[in-house]
């Protein structure tokens, strides 16, 4: 290809993702408030009641707080929705490899990860509101906290496909067509079933949903970060927390769940890439129930010191039990 046709191609890539992105993120939010329903025994909005909600707040105004910094505090929301569309670059989507697969790894993804929030701390912190700095400070806390265990559980899995032989253990390419429960025994696939836990419960941290919502919690801080925001600001972090939740649930995905149907069943190249790309808003399905809506159903909010411990002492010692056993089973495998 010419540089001009890879550039065309890049662009009409980033922009069919963002779409994507955007439009999956939304449905996905409407199928969890769907499932939060029918678990409390409700019937619950349509599943287009985030659409809804997307579209009435970009026609209303926005309010920018007297002590705000303007520049700043409108910047905020761009800068999420930017970051959690640029994260979804790098992430395969059923047998349709990243965008921008062949620039950017793991490592850089956990980097990408933490600016959506910082964005939405900076944004509150722009705000001039004590109850979004406090929302601001205890999201910053939260961000430290989820960071540890979610890392431990990808460095676990990079490091046993090295073991095993695999060049560029890192790359989500790589990760995609070499699913790591290939390469484990039953120790090591009794570690993986810990570190698939610790990821599930990282992800409502990821995305501010209870019971880790201590930073928005409108019974104590009345909306806490995004307190003073309205309008179509209001509306790009919403579209942020839906196309992250597409981002969340593609990282868990690609981790421990890569398979594809047409890697079992012989199709034609374009039955191929449809048939893959409905197995993998499936699986998608599957980690909003488990990681999202049955989590946020089941549990009360925690405290904020609670947080801490939770990721910090719990999940962090989950975590290192579930390398040992990953590294226990390299060592039994003799590599």
């Amino acid at each position: 290809m010419t540089l001009i046709e890879t550039i065309l191609a890049a662009v009409g890539g980033t922009v069919a993702m963002a779409v994507f992105g955007i439009v999956a993120g939304l449905f996905f939010l409407g199928v969890d408030r769907k499932f939060a329903a029918l678990m409390q025994a409700r019937i619950g909005p349509p599943l287009r009641q985030p659409f809804i909600d997307a579209a009435k707040l970009m026609r209303k105004e926005n309010i920018v707080p007297e002590n705000a910094i303007p520049w700043i505090f409108n910047g905020a929301p761009i800068l999420a929705l930017a970051s959690a569309i640029t994260i979804l670059l790098y992430l395969p989507v059923g047998s349709i490899m990243p965008v921008l697969g062949g620039a950017g790894d793991l490592i850089l993804v956990m980097y990408l990860l933490t600016i959506p929030a910082l964005a939405m701390v900076v944004g509150g912190f722009a705000s001039g509101s004590p109850y979004a700095t406090v929302g601001a400070q205890r999201e910053m806390v939260i961000l430290i906290a989820y960071e540890l265990p979610l890392a431990i559980a990808i460095i676990a899995i990079a490091w046993r496909l090295s073991m095993a032989g695999i060049a560029d253990p890192f790359s989500l390419t790589t990760i995609a067509a070499n699913p790591v429960w290939g390469v484990v025994g039953p120790v090591g696939a009794v570690g993986l079933l810990i570190l698939l836990g610790i990821l599930a419960w990282v992800t409502p941290a990821e995305l501010s949903r209870i019971p880790f919502d201590a930073q928005e919690a409108e019974t104590e801080l009345a909306g806490g970060l995004l307190v003073e925001y309205s309008g179509k600001n209001f509306a790009l972090f919403y579209l942020a927390q839906a196309v992250k939740t597409i981002v969340m649930a593609a990282l868990a995905v690609a981790l421990f769940l890569p398979w594809n149907l047409s890697s079992f069943v012989a199709m034609a190249p374009a039955v191929a890439v449809a048939a893959d790309f409905v197995f993998f808003l499936a699986k998608v399905l599957l980690v909003v129930f488990f990681s999202i809506s049955l989590i946020r159903v089941s549990m009360a909010r925690f405290r904020i010191n609670q947080i801490v411990s939770i990721y910090w002492v719990w999940l962090g010692l989950a975590g290192f039990v579930g390398l040992a056993l990953v590294m226990i089973d390299a060592i039994l495998a003799g590599v």
